[in-house]
C-alpha cells in the first residue's frame, strides 16, 4: 500500500522548464553558441549542463561561472514575470494530503524554488523539500529520492514518485520506486519506458490513486 508521494517540481508542480532552457538559450546565444532544443533534450536526460558548449568552445570555469551568474538572473527574472501556473495543483495535493505524506524532490536551487514556490500555496502541504543542495548525486542518480525515503523512514514499496521526465524517472526507477509520468510538451520525447503509469494532466492523480 502506498503511503508516500515524492514530487518532482519543474514542469510537474510548475510549468518552469522552458523558461530554464530559455534562460540557457539566451546566455550561451551571446557567446555565437546555438543551444538546440534537441541537444538540450539529450543533455538534460543524461543530468548533464549546457555549460558544457561553452567549455568545448574554450570559454574557462571562471568566465562560465560568470555566465551561469547571468543566466540565473535572468531565469529569475522569467520566473517572476511569466505565468509558470498549472492548473489544478492546489486542490488535487488538497485532496491527495488527507490520504498520502508528501514531499518534493528536485534539482533546482534552494533560491530558484523559494522564489518559485513563493506565496503559492504548494509547499504547505509537503513534509519536506529536498534540494541540488541536500543530496551530493543529482538525477537520474537514485540518491535524491533515496534520501526521502530515508527521512520518511519508508520502504521503496510504500512510495510513488510523479515525474515528467526521463531524468526523473531514471532516479526512482534505480531506488525501485514506481514512478507515474505527468504528460508534458516540454518533455515528450522522452523515453518512459520504465514508468508505472501514464497521466494526461495533474489532477488525473486523484482517479489513480
Amino acid at each position: 500500500m502506498k503511503k508516500y508521494i515524492l514530487f518532482d517540481n519543474d514542469g510537474v508542480l510548475v510549468e518552469t522548464e522552458a523558461w530554464y532552457y530559455q534562460a540557457n538559450y539566451d546566455i550561451l546565444k551571446t557567446l555565437d553558441i546555438h543551444l538546440a532544443f534537441e541537444e538540450y533534450q539529450k543533455i538534460m536526460i543524461r543530468g548533464g549542463t549546457a555549460w558544457e558548449l561553452a567549455f568545448n568552445q574554450g570559454y574557462s570555469l571562471k568566465e562560465v561561472e560568470n555566465l551561469k551568474e547571468k543566466r540565473d538572473e535572468l531565469y529569475q527574472h522569467y520566473l517572476q514575470t511569466k505565468d509558470i501556473t498549472i492548473a489544478g495543483i492546489n486542490e488535487t495535493l488538497e485532496e491527495l494530503s488527507k490520504k498520502y505524506k508528501m514531499a518534493i524532490v528536485t534539482t533546482s536551487t534552494r533560491v530558484n524554488f523559494e522564489l518559485i514556490h513563493k506565496n503559492r500555496g504548494i509547499t504547505k502541504y509537503m513534509d519536506f523539500i529536498l534540494c541540488v543542495e541536500d543530496y551530493e548525486r543529482a538525477k537520474p542518480h537514485p540518491e535524491p529520492y533515496l534520501k526521502a525515503l530515508e527521512k520518511f523512514n519508508a520502504t521503496a514499496n510504500e512510495a510513488i514518485v510523479v515525474e515528467d521526465s526521463q531524468r526523473g524517472l531514471d532516479s526512482a526507477y534505480s531506488a525501485n520506486i514506481d514512478c507515474i509520468i505527468v504528460k508534458n510538451e516540454f518533455t515528450k520525447s522522452h523515453n518512459f519506458n520504465k514508468a508505472k503509469h501514464f497521466i494526461d494532466k495533474f489532477e488525473n492523480l486523484k482517479e489513480l490513486l
